[in-house]
């Protein structure tokens, strides 16, 4: 008898031949971007650096594209939205010790927004490896460690024959849900040194699907049926796991009124009867959401911004849906199902009965009112103008991405991402900076629609050599930077907290004159031509600046 595990793929005799004599010249460089071709991959960032020459000079005898950034930071943004754009997982090259630490603060983003990232960083020489100090330049006592709480998995090499299973273990974990970005390490003498080995060709590493139990999705449907005010609330996992058809045809089937969060924007349609958009920052919404006697969570884990800085306190049965076990019932008792969203709706879907209720649009439209009358009460006529200005010139096919500023704070609540996957920002780990390269690895990984990045004047400054990156590879990117003199939102935190502000005010530069100096077209626009200067700049192909002086503000909180 033949069981299929006894099954493997004969070589060819060509195969075999090609394996017994590969060609010369050959490191082990050459086996980690051959295995990264073979699992599929096309695209890599990072920085070249003395430890990482063996990958980089192995990267010239490849088909492998390089884009390469400025700063390590930086390149791990642009991986970031590279893999939430293809859903690939984004190969990732960096050096030793400073190099590799550069990028925590862009791997902890890729970990807070599940964005398939697979860093690949060198090493110190073996012999240095261990813990000794036997002072290697770059050399760390336990680099891996200072990844270890970051990132998913963290995978270590010291010889060459390792290296191809290594990095298929790390791609598999990083693009099995929850996504996330996974950390690989390999030494130097191991990257330089020569390799007798084949090259490397197809690598299996095909990931995970966590797939729901049924008795689970069972008690579900019977909830939602049965419920007499259900709601949803759609997070990150709905659009990463593309689902946004499943959840649609959920919430009609249903008659439940939907709210995405600022990590799920675009995974409902924002002029859909139904629709309470993203106001999850207003107490209108959480009231309503409050009330619900059954309540769907997908792809949230109902964290910090999620639930209104943690006032949200649901009053009925909560049914949560998280490919991350560790979100599931972290902030709120439910009915807890451990799967991947897609799988999950669709779950649902073919169990489900149909529930009527023709008052749902209105309470939903109710609810909408009351937002727009507390700004309305508010004079914050000049920010819903710029939001509406941004969207106006911005085609409903281009991504954008946003850097922690004020504008970006409006959007999470008040910008119809038009579709899926279209809208993203920095909101995961809330660092600066994340914008310019973010779009930079949208526009590299798909060169066929304009990219806009939103920046303030303060967290500009964190990516502005990567205007050299722009040009130099001529990615199709419009960054619009708000400049208000400083850090805004921490400047509004402060004098609301404590009378007044201190460290926020910023001297900065002529950011046209700057930007221009790169060879980068730039236009100083004002709020009533910003959304002829911007839909301009982004029709005109390769990048452009435009700079937006305004102070803007923030809407009242009700979470206080």
């Amino acid at each position: 008898m033949t069981h299929d595990h006894d099954l493997v793929l004969r070589p060819t005799a060509a195969q075999t031949a090609a394996a017994l004599a590969p060609p010369p010249g050959r490191i082990g460089g050459d086996l980690v971007v051959e295995t990264l071709a073979g699992l599929g991959a096309t695209t890599v960032f990072g920085l070249p650096g003395q430890h990482a020459l063996g990958m980089f000079d192995a990267l010239r005898r490849s088909s492998l594209r390089y884009v390469g950034l400025r700063v390590e930071n930086n390149a791990g943004f642009a991986a970031d939205a590279y893999g939430r754009i293809t859903g690939e997982a984004a190969p990732l090259l960096l050096s030793a010790g400073p190099g590799a630490l550069m990028s925590l603060a862009a791997l902890q983003e890729a970990a807070a927004a599940s964005a398939p990232v697979l860093a690949i960083g060198a090493q110190v020489p073996t012999a240095g490896l261990g813990g000794g100090r036997h002072g290697y330049l770059h050399e760390l006592r336990d680099q891996q460690a200072s990844f270890r709480d970051v990132v998913k998995s963290v995978h270590t090499v010291r010889t060459q024959s390792q290296i191809p299973s290594a990095i298929a273990a790390a791609w598999k974990s990083a693009l099995t849900a929850p996504h996330g970005p996974v950390w690989v390490e390999i030494p130097q003498d191991v990257l330089l040194a020569e390799t007798a080995l084949p090259v490397v060709t197809a690598v299996d590493a095909t990931p995970d699907e966590p797939a729901p139990r049924p008795e689970l999705t069972a008690v579900a449907a019977h909830l939602l049926a049965n419920a007499e005010r259900p709601a949803i609330i759609a997070g990150g996992g709905v659009v990463r796991s593309d689902a946004s058809g499943k959840l649609l045809a959920l919430a009609e089937r249903i008659s439940a009124p939907v709210v995405t969060t600022f990590g799920g924007k675009g995974a409902f349609p924002w002029r859909h009867p139904l629709s309470l958009q993203s106001w999850l920052e207003d107490r209108h919404t959480t009231d309503f959401l409050e009330d619900a006697d059954v309540l769907l969570v997908v792809g949230s884990g109902l964290g910090e911004l999620s639930s209104n800085y943690h006032t949200f306190a649901p009053r009925g049965r909560v049914v949560q849906i998280e490919a991350d076990a560790g979100k599931l019932e972290s902030n709120h008792p439910a009915l807890g199902i451990h799967a991947d969203a897609r799988l999950a709706l669709q779950a649902l879907l073919e169990t489900v009965e149909v529930r009527e209720d023709a008052s749902a649009p209105q309470r939903v439209a109710a609810v909408l009112a009351k937002v727009a009358d507390r700004l309305a009460a508010q004079d914050l006529d000049l920010e819903q103008r710029v939001v509406a200005a941004v969207r106006k010139a911005l085609p409903a096919t281009a991504p954008s991405f946003w850097d922690m500023t004020i504008l970006a704070y409006w959007a999470w609540s008040a910008f119809d991402a038009r579709r899926p996957n279209t809208m993203h920002s920095a909101q995961g780990a809330g660092g600066l900076g994340y914008a310019f390269p973010a779009a930079l690895g949208a526009a590299a990984a798909d060169p066929t629609t304009p990219v806009l990045a939103v920046s303030g004047d303060g967290g500009a400054m964190y990516s502005i050599a990567e205007l050299a990156t722009a040009k130099q590879y001529g990615f199709d990117v419009t960054w619009l930077i708000v400049d208000d003199g400083g850090y805004g939102i921490l400047r509004e935190y402060m004098t609301d907290s404590f009378g007044e502000a201190t460290a926020t005010e910023l001297t900065r530069p002529d950011f046209v004159a700057l930007a221009e100096s790169f060879g980068v077209p730039a236009t100083l626009t004002t709020p009533d031509t910003l959304a002829k200067d911007l839909a301009e700049a982004l029709k005109t192909p390769g990048p452009s600046v435009v700079v937006l002086p305004a102070l803007l503000r923030m809407f009242e909180p009700t979470h206080l």
